[in-house]
């Protein structure tokens, strides 16, 4: 979340830079500021009455020393006693209402941040290889089909729409994939970890998914209040990062690099009319995420290096992309600066995000309470950034429609040859 010092000292900077991601958040800047000096207010009152409270007690204790009579002024203390405990009540609410709002208020961008207001104002950063030539390319459901590589009637009949069984050949394709990109990130220097598919709201809350996307998650495990408590983890930024919340790293700790393998789980509410065909979208998917929890002063620096070793996958493969930098009006609810990698997919004659690389600067470690103390003994938030590395599915796409033949096989890229262990599929 972002620092109540910054909305406080600088709120009008603070609305005119929300107001560049689009949206009425800006709005919510003043209800922070009403209920940051209700709280203050009662908290100096508070203090206030805990001096006389103070004084008070120390009053009677001289007074009953005396013999003198100190009933009057024990009433007082009771007074003031029932007011302190009015204005905690007062304080923890307004607390509570203040942090509640500013869970709703999205990061602010980075100043170089590209403007716009969609999609269509997110400029190309660079892009690497050449589109192949392909006569009549076929996209990847008929190349899945006829290899027996995927079947979708299994995965209706168990789960419904928006699920895919690989099957075969196929899911040796996605186990080889996945092998492929925890070794690849491995050698780039991240820990490899296997974290659970469940996680706490608590943590959906730390890493920016709750309260906005509620609607697009698994919940389960419903409370008295009626709210979830548990979630199938929509990303393995959930779990991963949130291995350091409520944590104090020193800061010889930094950079924290970790890379895992898991299941992604999403409803992809108000998706209807997008394009589902296939694998492009479903409901659960596999991913490979890159986490890194680094030093303030170098978060951004980290970015392109993180953005960097997504990118090395489709290198290695052999597949052509292109890397686009999001405006303000596209970029994610806690990210400050985004990066999205776009593998072309000829069979459907586009380009498909495959993996999105941030960096969420303290936003998310302050939601996080993830703290590191520097060289003089002070305790403050690191900068986290997250990519994909990258989402199986589109990966898995772009390589069976870039890759085929005129044959009607499927080369198998030299890099995944050891994994997959033949060089063709067909």
């Amino acid at each position: 979340m972002l620092d109540i010092r910054i909305i406080r000292d600088n709120p009008q900077t603070v609305q005119e830079r929300l107001k560049l991601r689009g949206g009425n958040h800006w709005k919510l800047i003043d209800d922070v500021l009403a209920c940051d000096e209700k709280r203050r207010a009662a908290e100096t009152e508070k203090q206030q009455l805990q001096s006389q409270r103070k004084q008070i007690a120390k009053s009677i204790g001289m007074a009953k020393g005396k013999g003198e009579d100190t009933s009057a002024a024990e009433v007082e203390a009771r007074t003031i006693n029932a007011k302190i405990d009015e204005l905690d009540a007062e304080v923890e609410a307004t607390s509570l209402k203040q942090n509640e709002l500013l869970l709703h208020i999205p990061n602010i961008t980075h100043e170089a941040c590209p403007a716009g207001e969609d999609e269509t104002a997110n400029p190309v950063v660079r892009e690497w290889g050449t589109k192949p030539e392909l006569t009549e390319p076929k996209d990847h459901v008929v190349l899945a089909l006829q290899h027996k590589l995927i079947d979708w009637d299994d995965a209706t009949r168990i789960a419904g729409s928006g699920f895919a069984v690989y099957r075969g050949l196929g899911a040796r394709l996605e186990r080889a994939l996945i092998n492929f990109l925890l070794d690849t990130q491995s050698q780039n220097g991240y820990e490899e970890v296997n974290v659970p598919h469940l996680v706490k709201r608590e943590c959906m809350e730390g890493t920016g998914q709750l309260p906005k996307f509620e609607d697009d998650m698994y919940g389960t495990d419903r409370g008295e209040d009626g709210q979830n408590n548990l979630f199938l983890a929509p990303t393995a930024e959930v779990p991963v990062t949130n291995l350091y919340r409520d944590t104090l790293l020193a800061e010889s700790q930094l950079p924290v690099k970790m890379v895992a393998y898991t299941p992604c789980f999403r409803r992809e509410a108000g998706s209807a009319g997008r394009d589902n065909k296939g694998i492009i979208r479903m409901h659960q998917f596999d991913k490979v995420e890159l986490v890194q929890i680094v030093h303030p002063d170098h978060g951004f620096e980290m970015l392109e290096q993180l953005t960097g070793h997504a990118e090395s996958i489709l290198q290695k493969l052999g597949l052509h992309y292109r890397t686009i930098e999001l405006c303000t009006g596209d970029i994610g609810f806690s990210s400050a600066k985004t990066y999205d990698i776009e593998v072309w997919a000829p069979g459907h004659g586009k380009y498909l995000e495959v993996s999105s690389c941030s960096c969420f600067t303290e936003y998310q470690a302050r939601r996080m309470k993830l703290r590191f103390k520097d060289a003089e003994g002070k305790n403050r938030f690191p900068h986290t950034l997250n990519g994909s590395g990258t989402a199986l599915p589109r990966l898995y796409v772009a390589l069976l429609e870039q890759c085929q033949q005129p044959d009607g096989s499927i080369r198998i890229p030299a890099a995944l040859v050891p994994y997959f262990g033949a060089d063709r599929i067909g």
